[in-house]
């Protein structure tokens, strides 16, 4: 049996037990941890690829393919060389940031050449993707302070000391014209200016730079002066990796094999990407207590993509789970704990994840709304006025905008919660026409003919509470 297979025999015994004790979970933790600094060399090339394949969204041209690619390495005694790159734009990483680091380490892991790229030289054009403008130029400063301050906040994801590093103006910086013309003379104008975030950018009277249109290029040249055989990104960087391939045909290489990793949606459940700006990013810099909280208000449905991303868990062990999940073994709120401290565990170790989840418990694990104090308050006679939409956005900042409440309404999301005394709570969905509604409409609606008056009321949107006053 392979090490991965131990440790999911022992992980298996585990996920059988009582996941709301804190004895069983400390185990869990501490077993699936280990897992992150586990030897996988002894994988065969079938498995290596199921295991990367299961947390990829494409594997280009296929799994087979990588499977066959990673055992004619084997053969010749060496690894795949595997290329993940990174402009480094900004000081503030988030864990929507790690998920390919991730996967960069399980193929450390499993024996192959791993290289984080540096793009130093294409930082300072920005990466166009997804963008409605132009991003400001950086100077090395800026970028060797980004760098250090990425590397730092991912260190718990990945070994440093195991991976190559280097950086792309080894050759970009040196790369003279008539070269440069000679790649771009195989790149069709037309194909680049397809691409749906350029085209939107110019329908929408947006500028687009030149520097901008052959990013996609100079990206590409990386791969074929590395001579990569697979390089990993966000599936947003789809068409930039494939263009890697085109490029490498130019160059008379062997196109890379490409692995997208999934864009993972934000705490706050209105189907956005994790994002800073948009207020639902888990930052990595984030207190332990913080990054627990917030894996804690996500919804449901969420679980299981971040089960997928950030922790080890084998299919297998994912299927065990929901299993336990639909025959009403394992509630939910148990589960979500868990995966807390999955997250916790491999930030700050498992002593702090269980601690976390203790401070958790403490809290909010209490039935009676009336007892958690440091909630959010509305007064009617100042916002009673408003829609619910604006309240959730503007007012309580719950949701991104107005749009993001109304779909969380269509989810089932949005709720008005009474609380009689004894903590006998009555829950009532708010459709999503009531969400454009004034908030006290809505409110006094909800009380008109009880016929007990409720001691507390409550506006829910999602896992995020606010108390109504007035």
């Amino acid at each position: 049996m392979t090490r991965l297979g131990d440790s999911v025999q022992r992980a298996r015994a585990l996920f059988a037990q009582d996941l709301s004790s804190d004895s069983t979970v400390r185990q869990l933790l501490e077993e699936t941890r280990s897992r992150r600094y586990l030897d996988l060399s002894d994988l065969s090339p079938e498995e290596q690829a199921k295991l990367i394949a299961s947390r990829a969204v494409d594997v280009l041209p296929g799994a087979e393919k990588l499977a066959a690619q990673i055992a004619t390495a084997r053969d010749a005694g060496r690894g795949l060389r595997v290329k993940f790159g990174i402009d480094p734009t900004a000081t503030d990483v988030h864990l929507g940031h790690t998920v390919p680091m991730i996967v960069l380490s399980r193929f450390q892991r499993m024996g192959h050449d791993a290289t984080l790229l540096i793009g130093d030289i294409t930082a300072k054009i920005g990466d166009p993707t997804g963008r409605s403008d132009e991003r400001p130029p950086l100077t090395d400063e800026d970028i060797a302070r980004n760098l250090a301050g990425y590397q730092d906040q991912v260190r718990p994801f990945f070994d440093f000391e195991r991976v190559r590093v280097r950086h792309n103006s080894e050759w970009l910086a040196g790369i003279t014209l008539p070269r440069l013309i000679g790649v771009l003379s195989h790149v069709s104008a037309s194909a680049l200016l397809q691409r749906e975030d350029f085209r939107n950018r110019l329908e929408g009277g947006h500028g687009l730079s030149m520097s901008e249109l052959i990013y996609p290029v100079a990206m590409a040249i990386d791969s074929a002066e590395m001579d990569a055989e697979v390089e990993l990104g966000g599936l947003d960087q789809l068409l930039n990796m494939q263009m890697g391939r085109r490029v490498m045909e130019i160059y008379g290489l062997t196109p890379q094999m490409v692995v997208t990793m999934p864009l993972i949606e934000g705490t706050d459940g209105s189907g956005a990407k994790m994002s800073k700006s948009k207020g639902n990013a888990i930052p990595l810099t984030a207190t332990p207590d913080d990054v627990f909280g917030k894996v804690m208000s996500i919804p449901d449905r969420l679980m299981e993509p971040y089960l997928r991303a950030w922790t080890e868990w084998t299919d297998d062990e994912l299927v065990l789970a929901k299993g336990r999940l639909a025959d009403g073994t394992l509630h939910p709120m148990d589960l979500k704990r868990v995966l807390a401290g999955e997250v916790v565990a491999v930030l700050d170790g498992v002593e702090a994840a269980m601690a976390a989840r203790a401070g958790f418990a403490a809290q909010f694990s209490k039935k009676s709304f009336t007892e958690v104090a440091a909630l959010p308050e509305l007064v009617l006679a100042e916002h009673g006025s408003d829609a619910v939409t604006a309240v959730l956005t503007q007012v309580l900042e719950f949701t991104p905008s107005a749009s993001a409440a109304r779909r969380l309404a269509k989810q089932n999301g949005l709720r008005l919660v009474l609380e009689f005394a004894g903590g006998r709570q009555d829950a009532g969905v708010l459709a999503e026409a009531d969400a454009l509604r004034p908030l006290a409409e809505v409110v006094r609606e909800r009380l008109e003919g009880l016929d007990e008056k409720p001691e507390g009321v409550y506006l829910k949107a999602g896992r995020k509470l606010a108390r109504v006053l007035g």
